[in-house]
């Protein structure tokens, strides 16, 4: 049995009817969501299931970042304000860290975001203590 998760477009597709995108393009988001989460025998998310919809939520959120640029939306951020006599609109992320402002810009970003949390955690155990010194 193999320890990385394959693409299945048409399960893909079924999961998230709603987003547009050709099956090159769904391959090329595949690579783009593996070089954001490693999908080797070394990833630090052990369940394939759980991988595959990591995987499969990035795809969703680099999918809905290309169809909004495609439309002709290129803004970045949450609309903080806006108002309608002279058109202006303001930005922003919030309050977030780095790290999360690219991912929070989609659902699907927000939600991988959150299902990783447990991953960006780690606890420091030293392995040997030190060898000890005779003064």
């Amino acid at each position: 049995m193999s320890n990385i998760v394959e693409l299945n477009i048409t399960k893909w597709r079924e999961l998230y009817p709603n987003i547009y995108a050709t099956d090159v393009q769904l391959e090329m988001y595949f690579v783009e969501s593996e070089m954001l989460l490693n999908n080797t025998e070394h990833s630090c998310v052990n369940n394939l299931k759980e991988r595959e919809m990591l995987l499969y939520l990035l795809i969703a959120h680099i999918a809905t970042l290309q169809n909004n640029v495609d439309a002709g939306n290129n803004s970045v951020g949450r609309a903080a304000s806006a108002s309608e006599g002279s058109v202006s609109i303001s930005l922003d992320y919030g309050t977030t860290t780095d790290a999360e402002k690219w991912y929070i810009q989609t659902p699907y970003g927000a939600k991988y975001w959150q299902l990783t949390a447990r991953y960006r955690s780690f606890l420091y155990v030293i392995g040997q203590m030190p060898m000890r010194v005779r003064r």
